[in-house]
């Protein structure tokens, strides 16, 4: 089984920890990872953002970047999400105006190789209990694409509760949006950051420690809410959590 870690833009360029705790734990499970380099973005913010045509291009170098890989797992439900729901829709909207199938053969390799995290380790390893150790206080947040696209379910809290040290505590409001939605943050500061606002409080007064979620980009937009509303609580991805062990805590 030949698997390769999709790193995103997010997590490359802001919270390269993510992708290393993806590889320390893949690797715990006997997994061996690789790395193609040429790969980069998905192009979701392009295609949320109406560019579709310019999106073209990177579906391409996904595909050809994974071609030699069994499965593709990329810490981000928003990323998958992308690849999955929206590739499909790219290929299938090129082939309509008469530019052949090349787009649509590229999505079609590229989907069904393509997964989440979590869904990798339960569906894919068949494992839910990863061996990991984080003694604290953990409350968790399904981000959209995680919860509406992915269909996730509860797969994330399974992999937390077996967790050891982990005390896992429910968020009120939980499935409601942190108020990130990517480009929707810069259109629509104002109804993002409100959302934010009240996604934040709700999280402080579970009395957690941590807040776990599996998208760094919901992770970054809670974690300023947090930090600005005063809250000690700190936001961390579920990788992290998950490659934690007694001696190594991420």
């Amino acid at each position: 089984m030949r698997v390769a870690l999709f790193i995103t833009c997010v997590n490359d360029t802001l919270y390269p920890r993510t992708g290393q705790a993806v590889v320390t734990l893949l690797e715990r499970l006997g997994v061996d990872v690789g790395f193609p380099t040429e790969q980069s973005c998905c192009g979701q913010a392009q295609f949320n953002t109406g560019y579709r045509h310019e999106t073209e291009p990177l579906v391409r170098r996904y595909a050809a970047a994974f071609r030699d890989y069994d499965y593709v797992v990329a810490p981000s439900g928003s990323c998958a999400a992308m690849v999955r729901d929206n590739y499909p829709r790219i290929g299938a909207k090129a082939a309509a105006e008469g530019r052949g199938q090349e787009l649509a053969d590229a999505a079609a390799s590229a989907v069904p190789k393509t997964y989440e995290l979590t869904e990798f380790l339960t569906d894919i390893l068949k494992v839910t209990d990863v061996g990991a150790y984080y003694p604290h206080t953990v409350t968790y947040h399904p981000t959209c694409h995680g919860l509406r696209l992915l269909h996730l379910g509860d797969r994330p809290r399974t992999l937390l509760a077996a967790v050891q040290g982990l005390n896992l505590v429910e968020l009120p409001g939980a499935e409601e949006c942190c108020g990130f939605g990517g480009t929707f943050a810069v259109k629509n500061a104002a109804v993002s950051a409100a959302m934010g606002a009240d996604k934040a409080r709700n999280i402080t007064g579970t009395g957690a420690e941590a807040v776990c979620t599996v998208d760094n980009s919901c992770q970054m937009h809670i974690g300023g809410t947090l930090a600005r509303q005063g809250s000690t609580v700190r936001p961390v991805h579920i990788a992290e959590i998950l490659a934690s062990t007694e001696g190594n805590i991420w």
